[in-house]
């Protein structure tokens, strides 16, 4: 492909996963100002939630399908859903309706983030993978930190319908591009889909989460409603038990709870979620609703989260790269992430920014400590043929615990909510002509009540808002002690490769095993090639003194015949001036010759030989770094494919 289409389809799948990223976040700061306008206070959770829950429960789906069918047309149709998911959010009439688009949006937007990883490794050669898929990282980074105060930028700007309604130029652009630019893929890869097990997950994890939002609130616990939940819940888990012992592909294989590493994470992942989803949630109507700011400067506010978790969240990648250890990291984020969500527990109507921002800064440290390192932990410690399977699973559960804390967390804040709202209504007399539910149902009606009557619904809010962080603080007390179960074993070289955009999103990638290995391979690869490595390859493979410009003139030229030499400059991207002079020494040596017309270059049998020793000695190297995932064919058969695809790059070319 030429390098404007490859470049314009990278920002096309960016654009996608954007999109997708940043509705995870970018509701927040818009949901009181929603709940203003539409009602439904105690719906409120599910709008968060049910994106969660649709992307995350489909995302099996669109890789095995993107596999099977051709990830062009399913990336297509996850555009189509989420942009149609998008509009109707944007023109809803009610919370009712509002949820139910937010679904059908999370449906295409965990096609978006799963078809978007996949497609690159169509149209990237492999040894620019590995820079492609720091973009990517970077996408979530971005995506994390300036959802928030983009949702408050449109809310106070323009309305809350524009926080859907800014994703269709943006799809729409992505989509045209992809559609004219995007070749189809050819190569297809059957899979038997565990549409059983997808089902039976789903289903159970809907209504679990359905008990937890409405158990004690709208529904009495030991009301038909909640018991025929918990019912459908269990059977519907047994049921998912008895599908993934039958299914050849199983979304999530039951033997991996037997690993202790996988367990721990998935647990501590879990709650990580539950806290940190339910936290993003409810801090801005704190903010927006106690302490009166705007939705903008309500995101303004989350910033020391955020870059407190995105920090750490690169710092601790690092440490585990360059020292090989990890397992002190997750037990040291959990215990100061505890430690911030006490902290938070003790706000009050009338603590100041400074405070607010300081604790949020202590429980961003602890997060950014953790996200990171539990995908990590997983890779490392399951066998290669589970490695796809528990990366995605791994980020799976935590994926659900975002979905549970969103909803736990708002049944504690409206049951607290209404409560107080009834013993203030009992002795505060209000207005002629005011609705007492409207202080449940529109917390901005409470700006047209009297100075007095309105500090005691403030009052109210306050403490509904504090008591949620101080439920969240000893369930994130819990992940602290699951932590130190998290065995260490010594670090695989691949795993080292941390990607930034799996620790930060909520949903990932859905990978094979090969795909895995693979993706850090080629960031292992990236990196040493950028360091003097065609001179060292040179020594290597006897070519002693052989300057660096001409050893990637051996290494892109083995295996072929007859190749243009203005093609060849071109592919270096010199002009054939500056590169004749290694073309000569090369030709003096006798590793190359020219046509008769001087237009044509090809290696020697001499030339030929020195190539396929770079190759060997390349190929070794590569080895060395896979070898601790143990002998497997398809390992031998990655090695076969990379090491031609990473000598004689333009990346690489020695300058």
């Amino acid at each position: 492909m030429r390098q404007r289409d490859v470049g314009l389809i990278i920002i096309a799948l960016m654009l996608g996963m954007l999109l997708a990223a940043l509705d995870q976040t970018i509701v927040s700061t818009a949901l009181p100002t929603i709940v203003g306008d539409l009602g439904g206070l105690d719906h409120l959770s599910w709008v968060v939630t049910a994106y969660i829950l649709a992307s995350t429960v489909s995302t099996p789906l669109w890789g095995k399908l993107g596999d099977q069918y051709g990830r062009k047309r399913l990336f297509i149709s996850a555009i189509v859903i989420f942009l149609t998911g998008s509009a109707l959010c944007g023109l809803s009439g009610s919370m009712g309706e509002l949820i139910a688009f937010r679904a059908l949006q999370g449906l295409g937007g965990g096609g978006l983030m799963v078809l978007a990883q996949a497609v690159v490794g169509d149209v990237v050669s492999a040894r620019d993978r590995g820079r492609y898929q720091g973009y990517f990282g970077g996408v979530f980074a971005v995506a994390s930190i300036i959802g928030p105060l983009l949702g408050g930028l449109f809310v106070d700007q323009l309305s809350w319908h524009w926080v859907f309604y800014v994703n269709l130029p943006l799809g729409v652009i992505a989509l045209l591009v992809i559609t004219s630019v995007l070749p189809s893929d050819r190569s297809r890869t059957r899979h038997t889909v565990d549409y059983a097990g997808v089902v039976l997950l789903g289903g159970a994890t809907s209504c679990l989460v359905l008990m937890a939002s409405w158990g004690g609130t709208i529904y009495p616990w030991a009301s038909p409603v909640i018991v025929g939940l918990a019912v459908a819940a269990v059977a519907l888990l047994a049921g998912w038990v008895v599908a993934e012992r039958r299914a050849r592909e199983p979304v999530l294989p039951l033997e991996l709870f037997r690993n202790r590493a996988f367990a721990m994470t998935s647990a501590v992942g879990f709650v990580v979620g539950f806290t940190l989803f339910g936290a993003l949630t409810y801090l801005p109507l704190y903010l927006q609703v106690v302490h009166g700011v705007s939705a903008t400067l309500s995101g303004v506010y989350l910033l020391p989260m955020m870059a407190g978790t995105l920090t750490l969240s690169i710092v601790s990648g690092r440490i585990i790269s360059k020292t090989g250890k990890y397992r002190f990291l997750p037990i040291t984020g959990t215990g100061i992430a505890t430690v911030g969500m006490f902290l938070l527990s003790t706000l009050g109507q009338t603590s100041s920014m400074l405070r607010l921002g300081l604790y949020l800064l202590v429980f961003g440290v602890g997060i950014g400590m953790v996200m990171q390192v539990l995908v990590i932990v997983v890779q490392n410690a399951v066998a290669f043929k589970d490695l796809g399977v528990a990366t995605s699973g791994a980020t799976f559960f935590r994926s659900i615990g975002g979905s549970f804390g969103v909803a736990v967390l708002g049944a504690v804040f409206t049951g607290r909510l209404a409560q107080d709202v009834r013993e203030v209504l009992a002795r505060t007399p209000l207005p002629p002509g005011f609705d007492p539910a409207g202080v449940q149902q529109d917390p901005t009606t409470i700006q047209r009540l009297p100075p007095g009557v309105a500090a005691e619904f403030l009052q109210v809010y306050a403490d509904s808002i504090a008591l949620v962080f101080r439920v969240a603080a000893p369930i994130m007390l819990v992940a602290f002690l699951f932590s130190w179960f998290i065995p260490e074993y010594r670090l695989r070289e691949t795993t080292k490769a941390t990607d930034l955009g799996e620790g930060l999103g909520a949903t990932s990638a859905e990978r094979s095993s090969l795909e895995e290995v693979e993706r850090g391979l080629v960031r292992l690869a990236d990196a040493d090639l950028r360091r003097g490595y065609y001179a060292k390859l040179g020594d290597l493979a006897g070519l002693e003194g052989m300057r660096p410009g001409g050893v990637w003139i051996i290494a892109r030229l083995g295996g072929k015949g007859w190749v243009s030499a203005a093609g060849l400059a071109e592919r270096a991207r010199v002009t054939r001036e500056r590169g004749r002079p290694y073309a000569d020494r090369l030709v003096d040596d006798g590793f190359l010759e020219r046509s008769p017309d001087g237009e044509m270059l090809r290696l020697t049998e001499r030339g030929q030989e020195a190539a396929l020793r770079l190759l060997r000695i390349s190929r070794e190297a590569l080895s060395r770094l896979i070898a601790d995932w143990g002998p497997h064919p398809q390992l031998e058969q990655l090695l076969d494919r990379v090491a031609p695809e990473l000598l004689g790059a333009m990346a690489d070319r020695p300058r």
